[in-house]
């Protein structure tokens, strides 16, 4: 969890607890229907509230007017840190649709990835496999069929005109199981055939290649004006100039250790090679 979260949890905690002079944690909790430690837990920004939690306190602590204010400084720190428990409420599509507002709104976009083939190049098949595990990961809705048919739908984008896509990824994401592996040599035919698009360059980070920064989470860059990355619990969408610039600067470090072309086509033709599909 990033630290300026943290310290805008904390920061809401504080208000939490004026609203609550006069009034004991005992008596609060008793009041909501919660165990003590939920109050405890919400003052101290050790657990992150809900807009329901944030409407019930102002409630139960006699100050309804305070309700708007909480659920404002909630949405601000919702703006950067998107968890995955409360985008996936209503499954992976609503998620697909909006990533395709960005993609729509770019000229310029940058992909890292080290564990995986990034969803703009994945096939359907790839796609609908990642798709099913962070299901089961998440216990989230089951569209998986309507997130892939969203996921593909944006690659449209890749053979128009007016984008770039720069995308690079670590070696690694060639011979990740996340899928059979006929699937999986299906996949990297398909990373074969794109190399040759004018819109996009591939670049590929072989293993054993001299790293100017360890390969880590993956990330998108959309212009220079957001970047998304991806951490187990939470998107982080950073739209401040501070974080797009170094984001900038870890994207150019990698791409200075990655082969294109011929050189890239021969990673995945090897790769393609280890691929049992008997």
């Amino acid at each position: 969890m990033t630290t300026d979260y943290q310290q805008g949890r904390v920061s809401l905690g504080a208000r939490l607890r004026e609203l609550r002079a006069g009034v004991t944690g005992r008596d609060l909790a008793a009041r909501l229907g919660w165990p003590q430690s939920k109050v405890s837990k919400l003052e101290t920004g050790r657990q992150s509230a809900t807009a329901e939690d944030l409407r019930a306190w102002a409630e139960a602590t006699g100050h309804p007017e305070a309700a708007g204010e909480l659920c404002a400084r909630l949405t601000g720190l919702e703006s950067h840190i998107r968890s995955w428990r409360r985008q996936l409420r209503a499954g992976h599509r609503p998620v697909q649709d909006t990533l395709t507002v960005e993609y729509e709104r770019s000229t310029v976009l940058r992909a890292w990835s080290s564990s995986m083939v990034v969803g703009m190049l994945q096939t359907p098949d790839y796609a609908r496999a990642v798709f099913h595990r962070y299901q089961d990961l998440h216990q989230s809705v089951r569209d998986v069929d309507d997130a892939v048919r969203a996921r593909i739908r944006r690659q449209d984008l890749l053979y128009g005109q007016g984008r770039v896509f720069h995308i690079l990824m670590w070696e690694a994401a060639l011979h990740a199981g996340v899928c059979a592996p006929h699937v999986l040599a299906a996949q990297l035919d398909r990373l074969g055939g794109v190399i040759g698009l004018d819109t996009v360059r591939l670049g590929i980070i072989p293993f054993g290649a001299q790293v100017r920064i360890p390969p880590a989470n993956g990330f998108w860059l959309y212009d220079d004006r957001l970047a998304i990355a991806e951490d187990w619990h939470a998107e982080l969408w950073l739209d401040d100039s501070e974080s797009v610039t170094l984001y900038r600067r870890v994207w150019d470090a990698l791409a200075s250790a990655a082969v294109y072309g011929a050189h890239t086509h021969r990673l995945i033709s090897r790769a393609r090679a280890g691929v049992d599909v008997h």
